[in-house]
């Protein structure tokens, strides 16, 4: 098959996939607790059911293009903003999960039934932001700033949930966040940066 003509057809494949992706959202957002059958999603996309299956998968599948898609979009709204601070990161996750919140506790909650859907997670993003600051000179040497970012992301974990429950809303999801990483960045403060690292609790208090 010529170039052209394959570059054609997996074009023509990606935007399907697309569409098949827009047309689960869509029927969770009215229905948050529906069933994405293969079926009802081949429907709404206007595509066959083995469409479906040959581009996505097994109807489990379909959560895991879901958080693939919700990666995708967090790494291009990073890569916009051309900056590795750790807030940045972490900000961006959490504005991620509350503007699709139908969508984003559907996930969250399928990823606690059936094992972790987020193959790639913000913790990558996290690690990075966090050794850049170390390079900076922000972050003291000695400092494991892989074990920090795990610390922090096991905090935000928690307040997905507590957010996914609707303990917390959307701005106590966010500062609670943020309040886990200022808490991470002030421990972990080399000497000439402390006092400003330190300033956001100060000014803040608990979250």
């Amino acid at each position: 098959m010529p170039a052209v003509e394959r570059g054609l057809r997996e074009q023509h494949k990606a935007r399907r996939r697309i569409r098949i992706l827009d047309a689960a959202r869509e029927l969770l957002r009215e229905n948050p607790e529906s069933v994405l059958s293969t079926e009802r999603i081949a429907e709404r996309a206007e595509v066959a059911p083995a469409t479906v299956y040959n581009l996505i998968g097994p109807r489990d599948k379909i959560w895991e293009a879901l958080a693939a898609g919700f990666m995708d979009e967090l790494e291009r709204r990073l890569a916009v903003l051309g900056a590795s601070d750790p807030r940045d990161v972490v900000r961006s996750t959490v504005q991620l999960f509350v503007g699709d919140p139908v969508v984003s506790r559907r996930m969250v909650r399928e990823w606690e039934e059936s094992g972790l859907v987020l193959h790639r997670s913000p913790l990558t993003q996290l690690r990075q932001a966090l050794a850049d600051a170390q390079k900076q000179g922000l972050l003291r040497a000695d400092v494991d700033t892989g074990a920090l970012a795990s610390v922090v992301g096991t905090s935000c974990v928690g307040a997905l949930h507590q957010w996914v429950a609707a303990l917390i809303d959307d701005d106590r999801f966010l500062a609670r966040a943020l309040f886990s990483l200022d808490v991470a960045l002030a421990a972990a403060a080399a000497d000439p940066h402390r006092d400003r690292l330190l300033a956001p609790l100060r000014s803040r208090g608990t979250a």
